[in-house]
């Protein structure tokens, strides 16, 4: 795969772990800008892989939006969902996926991995794509775990710039906090709501 966009991020170093030669399964991302192809690594994390697919087969990610975008560094979401009125409101989940950044995966372009909360086995939906060569999130990181990559943008990284590429601002989304639902402004979210359609598995076989 050519890496073409300008890396934006300053001190990033290409870390290239190569999935290529580790097939695993593919799912596609439907999204409003266009579709996105992931590769996902079940050798190398088996335990994320199976709980994002458990998602994907309950359909949970269908109608949620790209929540945090933050052009150079990440495209974030899965854990948002966009209701009929237009109010985005964070979605239950079930319980938390361990780390596994440990796993010798780098958090380079195009690599998707789990988002989390300062606790590092917080881990359950949502997930970002990297639109940089985030070393700085690799095992260790600056918390002794860093942020566990599981798969790999295998068509579509265009789509991921355009996503990357959207106005942001700050927007009142409703957040799910103490087992409630409350109002919270968030920064970095797309002025124009970024939709995750549906997302499918592809059957190779």
């Amino acid at each position: 795969m050519k890496f073409t966009k300008t890396n934006l991020l300053a001190g990033a170093v290409a870390l290239g772990f190569s999935f290529s030669a580790l097939a695993g399964p593919k799912v596609v991302l439907h999204t409003s800008l266009g579709d996105i192809t992931l590769e996902l690594n079940e050798e190398k994390s088996p335990k994320t892989v199976a709980n994002f697919l458990s998602y994907v087969d309950e359909g949970f990610y269908t109608n949620t939006v790209f929540h945090r975008v933050i052009e150079g560094f990440m495209v974030q979401g899965g854990g948002f969902e966009l209701h009929s009125d237009g109010k985005i409101e964070q979605k239950e989940v079930k319980a938390p996926v361990q780390n596994e950044a440990k796993n010798g995966l780098k958090n380079k372009r195009g690599s998707i991995a789990m988002a989390r909360t300062s606790d590092p086995h917080s881990a359950t939906a949502q997930f970002f794509i990297n639109d940089g060569d985030n070393n700085n999130l690799d095992f260790p990181s600056f918390d002794g775990w860093g942020y566990a990559v599981f798969g790999e943008v295998v068509e579509g990284l265009d789509v991921v710039d355009k996503i990357a590429d959207v106005a942001t601002g700050t927007k009142v989304l409703h957040a799910r906090m103490g087992g409630q639902t409350m109002e919270r402004a968030m920064k970095d979210v797309p002025n124009e709501n970024v939709v995750i359609k549906s997302v499918e598995k592809i059957d190779e076989q």
